[in-house]
């Protein structure tokens, strides 16, 4: 046995493109330089996945981690049998939705257990998975619950860009009303913690505002920089980090891919993920900090559109392990 982290990859939503992209993954030869890596999904929804993609690997389903042999070409599966042979491709159903969610309590069970380091999940559809009775906004939400965490963030990486959400999963109105500051000064504490544990030392973090232009000394929006989100920053600023805001989110962004900042702090879900997706999908990573175990995640969705062509690029899937192996080497 190596010393290689062990990655618990989470199968997704079966009727998306996470078999696929697990399987065309795990014949690319860099992830075994990096980590052990055990999905947990369903062996024979892997296969099925093979055989459409037409990628060299052996699938295997083993019923204990101890029984995982990492070598090239073969796939180890932590098998949770739940998707039917030839279940269909591209469709809303709440046997996908199931077996999404059991595959993230396996791999919970696992982290929590010592049996493995951190958690790569592939996506899942939040219909299916509430089809299914399971009803959480996404993967953030469920994994904290999981895991008995009173409250998490999300962390979207690209290579030149960093975003931690406030709020995420709500409707903006409501978003709006979450916004408080002791929220603020959490989601901040967190972000530093967690890139201080990657290695950098007094991170440069830049905070947005919710109205355009910062509010503008109070003609747009009703204040909600100076009562929400500045007693934060002067609160952690107290603390002797270098943190500055609120800033106009679209000056922000700019002044963030330009090297200006380490992370930048959003407030609703829209305001961080567009910058992110626009710098590119392919190479994006979604990492929910504040768990007691370490999850990254594809930063894209179950794309039933092209869901069973064998079409769907892998790249993001890899990049997430790699940052998954890292963390974990750190931690």
């Amino acid at each position: 046995m190596n010393h290689l982290p062990v990655v618990a990859i989470t199968m997704g939503d079966a009727s998306g493109i996470g078999p696929e992209i697990i399987v065309k993954a795990l014949a690319r030869p860099e992830i075994g330089s990096w980590a052990n890596a055990l999905v947990v999904g369903d062996a024979g929804r892997l296969r099925e996945a093979a055989k459409i993609t037409g990628v060299a690997v052996q699938v295997e389903s083993i019923a204990d981690p101890d029984d995982a042999r990492y070598v090239p070409g073969r796939v180890n599966c932590l098998d949770v049998p739940v998707i039917p042979a030839g279940h269909p491709f591209g469709v809303v159903s709440p046997i996908s939705g199931d077996g999404a969610f059991l595959f993230v309590k396996k791999a919970v069970e696992l982290v929590l257990s010592g049996k493995a380091q951190a958690i790569c999940t592939a996506p899942l559809n939040k219909e299916a998975l509430h089809a299914a009775g399971h009803m959480y906004p996404g993967h953030t939400e469920m994994l904290a619950h999981l895991t008995n965490t009173p409250e998490v963030s999300m962390m979207l990486t690209t290579p030149t860009l960093r975003v931690v959400h406030v709020t995420t999963h709500l409707g903006l109105i409501d978003a709006i009303k979450k916004i408080e500051p002791a929220l603020v000064e959490r989601t901040i504490a967190r972000t530093h913690a967690t890139l201080v544990d990657a290695g950098i030392d007094n991170p440069r973090i830049g905070v947005c505002a919710i109205n355009p232009h910062a509010g503008e000394n109070g003609l747009f929006g009703n204040g909600e920089e100076e009562t929400k989100i500045l007693p934060a920053v002067r609160a952690t600023q107290a603390r002797g980090w270098r943190v500055e805001g609120p800033l106009p989110a679209d000056t922000l962004f700019y002044r963030a891919g330009r090297g200006d900042f380490d992370v930048v702090i959003a407030m609703y879900h829209d305001q961080g993920h567009a910058p992110i997706k626009v710098l590119g999908i392919a190479d994006g990573v979604n990492i929910t900090i504040g768990l007691p175990v370490i999850r990254t995640s594809v930063d894209h969705g179950t794309a039933f559109d092209i869901a069973g062509k064998g079409i769907a690029c892998e790249d993001s899937l890899i990049e997430a392990v790699r940052q998954a192996a890292e963390l974990s080497r750190k931690k």
